[in-house]
């Protein structure tokens, strides 16, 4: 279960919280002390092998500094890093989602 799906609202029954991995357009993941391990591996291949087109990987925990990591481009059960950036850089989600993240103000540990 990720932190943040964003799925078609179509692919949701209403008065349910549940969607299909396939129908997943985005997953995210916001990194802790106590699962950082698993989002960056399990999660990664569990998402990538899921075809789930982008990953979004919040990594405040990292050794140096805090990073986002967007992967995309699902094959072979393997995603391809689209973008690598430090907290206080921009990240853009592309298309389907086309959103550029401004992460500036996002706290540091």
């Amino acid at each position: 279960m990720p932190d943040l799906a964003v799925v078609p609202r179509d692919a949701v029954t209403k008065g349910e919280n549940f969607a299909p991995a396939a129908v997943a357009e985005l997953v995210v993941e916001i990194t802790s002390k106590s699962n950082a391990a698993n989002d960056r591996v399990v999660k990664l291949k569990g998402y990538a092998a899921a075809g789930i087109p982008l990953y979004l990987l919040i990594d405040p925990h990292t050794t140096g500094s805090p990073t986002v990591h967007l992967y995309g481009e699902p094959s072979d059960g393997k995603y391809r890093v689209l973008s690598a950036a430090k907290f206080g850089e921009a990240v853009h989600l592309p298309e389907p989602i086309n959103l550029t993240l401004d992460t500036f103000s996002w706290p540091r540990p």
